[in-house]
């Protein structure tokens, strides 16, 4: 494996920009200084606002039931992705694109956006979560796939992603998957993206943590050659730190993004389905998508054909 370079001006450099970015982004455990720099992230004037529907009812949904009689919903969410779903050390609000995905969902199912109870769920216990109703649904780029349909169920898609490759600006040796072999590779522990190297790349060096922003540390710090996951992912960080950090490459996965739910609820499925719908043609979604994901530079994708599947 090729050695790691550790010029002590870059690591200097390197260090200060991970010390920017940790104020920038709610690293797990991590706390706001004083004087730090603001996150970078949605105006809230620029926001769609979604009103709740007063006359909704799903009674056979045993899962709306539950949240009608709490009052309330609990929603699984990220809180280390930039622009898609971070959360804000100082205030404990969270923004991005997933999480006004989320407020979008639950005002069609009758209940105020802001009596949301967001919980940050790492995507190794995303299904477990759903299976032992810690939470109602999950919103937090949770690719669809036929494995994990076997777990839970996904309204959706509301998205359509793809994998590709965080590196340092000064790295000439990657430009895809296949320059992989012999580096070190960091993602999540129980994603996509991980499984995905591990079983196509394998003489790549897989290394995995629970949160994504662990990786991007790493990365920084050069004890990691490279970080993948999704595209829109990568391209928030990249947009965080632009002198350190580029994404390589272009996507060589497609991961389209679904809202998961407990596998037997297939009327709370089709209702999100239902209102994914109704967002993506009265324009909310591309102002959420504008406010959020847009600041990265990346215009606004036309939205994937909703699977509206049926099962046994």
């Amino acid at each position: 494996m090729r050695p790691i370079r550790r010029d002590p001006g870059r690591v200097r450099r390197a260090l200060a920009t991970l010390a920017l970015v940790l104020a920038l982004l709610p690293a797990a455990g991590g706390c706001g200084k004083e004087g730090s720099p603001p996150a970078k992230g949605p105006k809230p004037g620029k926001l769609p606002s979604y009103k709740a529907a007063t006359t909704f009812r799903l009674p056979s949904s045993p899962t709306w039931r539950r949240a009608e009689r709490r009052g309330h919903l609990t929603v699984g969410v990220k809180e280390d992705q930039p622009y898609l779903g971070e959360k804000d050390p100082a205030t404990g609000r969270y923004s991005g694109f997933d999480i006004e995905i989320a407020k979008m969902m639950a005002a069609s199912l009758g209940f105020k956006p802001s009596t949301i109870r967001f919980r940050t769920i790492a995507s190794a216990n995303r299904e477990t979560a759903l299976q032992n109703g810690q939470i109602d649904y999950y919103v937090g780029t949770y690719t669809i796939n036929p494995l994990r349909k076997r777990q839970v169920g996904f309204a959706g898609p509301y998205y359509l992603a793809g994998q590709s490759l965080l590196v340092r600006t000064d790295e000439k040796d990657i430009h895809g998957p296949r320059d992989l072999a012999g580096k070190r590779v960091c993602s999540v522990a129980g994603s996509t993206p991980l499984q995905r190297i591990e079983s196509d790349y394998p003489k790549a060096h897989a290394v995995a943590y629970d949160t994504y922003s662990v990786c991007v540390d790493n990365l920084l710090t050069f004890q990691v050659d490279a970080v993948t996951t999704d595209n829109v992912i990568l391209l928030g960080y990249a947009a965080k730190a632009p002198k350190e950090l580029k994404v390589a490459g272009r996507p060589f996965s497609k991961e389209p993004y679904g809202i998961g739910v407990p596998k037997r609820d297939n009327a709370l499925r089709f209702a999100l389905d239902d209102a994914i719908q109704a967002y993506e043609r009265n324009g909310d979604w591309k102002k959420a998508y504008d406010a959020t994901l847009g600041l990265s530079g990346v215009r606004a994708p036309k939205p994937p054909p909703i699977d509206r599947y049926r099962t046994g």
